[in-house]
């Protein structure tokens, strides 16, 4: 594991790098654990005025999850590693959205799925031009998680049941009007801006380097998504599609034929819980532990990952069609857990 991050103290900073290039620096349950034993450390230690997490090479800081061993757990009929898995994961996404200290996430390349777990609940969130943030885990027949679901709860409008349910990517200008980021920073920028970061421990260096970035596409799409996606679930949303005659249309209803209807569902239901004020990490984190606790056993999961990333055949056979959803499904998934429901350890005891 020694291979795949390296974590140390350098100037003020706290310094998390992941060392997986070759494999978009897909985040494994070892590399998890470690950037949380390392918060953990920093915590209370004065010598660390801020925390900064990179990642090596150009195409990625995080592409997601290693989910490799989460099939083969599953497909043998193990379901509690997965289990383990995303509870660790999950406590590690809650500590990093409240953790006491500057959090500087530095994202180039693509930022997805497990990847925007260690890095869009920061408190500082930096994009350049190769950035690609999206949420596909509905692809694979899972629902955006990690704490994503609250950051689709709180985009503009309907951006969060449009970005959840067809993975649409979100270049740096659309990352911060959509809420997963905060500054852009050409990338060329990002080694004297590192060094400042390291010598002040000062996040307000940050703004002293950033520009306004090149501008995106989401901004012009807020009204069509907006009226298309305002419906009560995921039969409401595709009628609205279906009933335009727009190349939007065709486009989005392409991009969701793709997905597991029974993912794209409950996710549609789990931002529409998760709007509103009253709503925190613990809570998303929670609900989304409902579905993923139960998606290798009774949901589409194992399905996905094989045609995705196994036999890569991209032609998934779902448990529903997309008008066959029963109403009943989306309950059956969310519904509450009671003893093996997530549980957060408090900030206090850490």
């Amino acid at each position: 594991m020694s291979g795949d991050i390296h974590i140390r103290k350098e100037g003020r900073a706290g310094r998390i790098t992941l060392t997986r290039p070759r494999a978009l620096n897909a985040l494994s349950y070892d590399m998890a654990m470690a950037i949380e034993a390392a918060l953990d450390d920093w915590r209370a230690d004065e010598d660390v005025a801020l925390v900064v997490i990179d990642a090596e090479g150009d195409r990625a800081f995080c592409a997601g999850g290693d989910i490799q061993q989460l099939y083969d757990t599953g497909r043998a009929g193990d379901f509690a590693y997965g289990r383990r898995f995303w509870a660790d994961e999950y406590r590690l996404n809650a500590k990093i959205a409240r953790y006491p200290k500057p959090y500087v996430a530095l994202m180039q390349g693509f930022v997805m799925g497990g990847g925007v777990g260690v890095s869009c609940h920061g408190s500082h969130r930096v994009v350049c031009e190769s950035t690609q943030i999206a949420m596909p885990e509905c692809g694979i027949g899972l629902v955006p998680d990690v704490g994503g679901s609250l950051l689709l709860a709180r985009a503009p409008g309907r951006m969060g049941e449009y970005l959840g349910t067809t993975a649409t990517r979100m270049g740096p200008d659309d990352s911060i009007y959509c809420g997963f980021s905060d500054f852009y920073v050409p990338q060329l920028k990002w080694s004297d801006m590192g060094a400042a970061l390291v010598e002040s421990g000062d996040p307000g260096v940050i703004a002293t380097h950033a520009e306004a970035p090149p501008e995106g596409v989401l901004r012009a799409r807020q009204a069509e998504v907006d009226a298309h996606f305002g419906g009560e679930g995921l039969q409401d949303i595709l009628n609205a599609l279906r009933a335009t005659d727009s190349d939007f249309a065709r486009d989005t209803l392409k991009a969701m034929a793709r997905n597991s209807p029974l993912s794209m569902a409950c996710a549609v239901e789990m931002v529409h819980r998760l709007r509103g004020p009253s709503a925190d990490i613990a809570r998303a984190l929670g609900l989304e532990y409902r579905f993923t606790y139960r998606a290798m056993e009774q949901g589409d999961l194992l399905e996905g990952i094989r045609a995705a990333i196994i036999d890569k055949d991209r032609k998934p056979q779902w448990k529903h069609g997309l008008d066959s959803l029963p109403g009943v499904a989306v309950s059956q998934m969310l519904r509450p857990l009671g003893k093996d429901a997530l549980t957060l350890e408090t900030e206090e005891t850490q």
